[in-house]
């Protein structure tokens, strides 16, 4: 790709970028949210028209109108959301638009033995037959690799391919790549998580602002000179850490007690407690799928539990619902921005008050205070350094890290007593998550309390001052972070040492 530039109005995504993959690498491409990353290769799979600049592709220039040229030339791409139909198998998925036909008829059958031995010669365990809505996210992701092999890729785009995946799902994924790139395929991921880039990838290229800086042989570099490239500035290390000591006399802010919550007649909260005391950050530490997402809907009153209660400054809350415990001070950084946290067609400024706008700062007798959105949206902008064209575009004009302070500004900038942060720096870089863990510790020692709930250990042990293991929708374990380590916490997320419970301080 040379000289490529792209702009949306004043903005350049892109500007006179030049980037190149040799066959059979990993390349890794980097920078912050924002950066052109994703436009770059929107612009590669013939999602987007570049204003300017070349593509050439084996050495000859091409020219990629949409997907299917895209297609034609070999290359796929894995996009950071999922592009699957739920409701249809594995297989459909995989040969949708290109499906084998028997006589005039779709060959399901047929589909399901290509694809097993797709899955068997790249080692990609698949069952054809499952149904999207019932497996796992890293078996989702397996299906769209799939998807790109089926479709004859050589040259295969992964945009933040780790962003939703368990630890141990990142190790398969790497496996995978690995075994792709020793068939002779070329991998392209698009990340920003430096630890993954130093282990799976040949060579990294950085932007910076929209504008290429370098590419580097990733023997030839470290996290720490990665993370300067790609900011601009010396970054601090995710190893210091800011837990400490909670004073034990401080008011117990947040309590759940005995929470027993059923979904299709399995127990997802099977009778778990906590407390979260002012002034502390309690980590929540599990694989997903643990009882972690009904724990954070229970306290910002989206469900409603069978059994057990919910405690907010020692009052119990009755009958719980979002807005109720919203009014008690509790703030809401949802797991999943799309779906929980933002409406994307709403301009920006809208996004700044959801769940707000009845507050008396925005509104009188249901008539919206414009003036006074926009005055707040501006200053929101502003103290949350968020990269916005104008307060009036779309929220999905804006970058994931930028979406991300949105939700986040919003959370905090109304002063709440508890804040229940859910997976807080999913899918943001690292200057981002710098900025996101500076507002929580602030907010920590401005007397809040903050149960924090991330898929990262890393997150986890450096910001939690006490660690409780969720495992079987229980607390299995719970001590100060500083009396864990990796695979400590490890073993007892995957249902090992449960033993140890009894030494934890609750």
């Amino acid at each position: 790709m040379r000289d490529i530039s792209k702009y949306y109005g004043n903005v350049a995504a892109n500007s006179h970028v030049n980037f190149s993959v040799q066959k059979g690498e990993i390349h890794s491409l980097l920078g912050e949210n924002g950066a052109g990353k994703t436009t770059l290769m929107k612009i590669l799979y013939g999602m987007t028209q570049p204003d300017s600049g070349t593509i050439s592709v084996g050495g000859k220039k091409v020219r990629i109108r949409n997907p299917k040229d895209a297609i034609n030339l070999g290359i796929g791409m894995v996009h950071q959301h999922f592009m699957l139909a739920a409701p249809l198998t594995v297989a459909e998925n995989i040969v949708l638009g290109y499906e084998p036909k028997k006589g005039m008829f779709f060959d399901f059958e047929g589909a399901v033995k290509e694809i097993e031995a797709l899955s068997e010669q790249y080692g990609l365990k698949i069952d054809p037959r499952a149904k999207i809505q019932d497996i796992p996210v890293g078996q989702k992701q397996r299906v769209e690799i799939i998807k790109a092999l089926y479709r004859k890729s050589d040259l295969i785009i992964l945009d933040e391919p780790t962003a939703v995946l368990t630890a141990l799902e990142v190790q398969e994924l790497f496996g995978v790549l690995k075994g792709l790139k020793e068939a002779g395929k070329t991998i392209i991921i698009i990340t920003h998580k430096l630890k993954e880039i130093m282990q799976v990838s040949d060579r990294v290229t950085i932007l910076r602002s929209g504008e290429f800086v370098c590419t580097k042989n990733t023997a030839d570099t470290n996290p720490n000179e990665l993370a300067e490239l790609m900011v601009g500035r010396k970054v601090h290390a995710m190893e210091e850490s800011f837990g400490g000591d909670v004073d034990e006399s401080a008011p117990v802010f947040l309590e759940v007690k005995d929470a027993v919550y059923k979904e299709h007649k399995v127990k997802k909260l099977n009778g778990l407690s906590l407390k979260v005391r002012s002034g502390e950050i309690l980590g929540i530490c599990g694989v997903e799928g643990n009882g972690q997402t009904q724990l954070i809907e229970t306290v910002t009153g989206i469900i409603k539990l069978r059994h057990g209660k919910v405690l907010v400054r020692g009052e119990e809350v009755k009958d719980p619902t979002p807005l109720r415990m919203l009014n008690l001070g509790v703030a809401h950084i949802p797991e999943d921005r799309a779906s929980r946290g933002l409406i994307k067609d709403f301009p920006i400024r809208e996004n700044t008050i959801l769940g707000y706008h009845r507050r008396r700062q925005f509104s009188r007798r249901g008539v919206l205070n414009i003036r006074e959105m926009n005055r707040y949206a501006q200053e929101m902008v502003e103290n949350f350094g968020i990269k916005v064209g104008s307060i009036y575009d779309p929220v999905s004009s804006l970058s994931g890290g930028n979406q991300q302070k949105v939700v986040i500004g919003r959370a905090l900038s109304q002063n709440p007593d508890i804040i229940i942060a859910a997976q807080p720096t999913r899918g943001v870089d690292i200057g981002a998550i710098e900025y996101i863990h500076e507002k929580l510790i602030e907010m920590k020692k401005q007397g809040k309390a903050i149960l924090l709930i991330s898929a990262e250990i890393d997150e986890l042990m450096a910001l939690s001052d006490n660690i409780a293991v969720i495992f079987g929708g229980q607390i299995v374990a719970q001590g100060k972070a500083s009396e864990f380590d990796e695979r400590r916490l490890g073993m007892l997320m995957t249902g090992y040492g449960k033993e140890e419970k009894e030494h934890g301080s609750h």
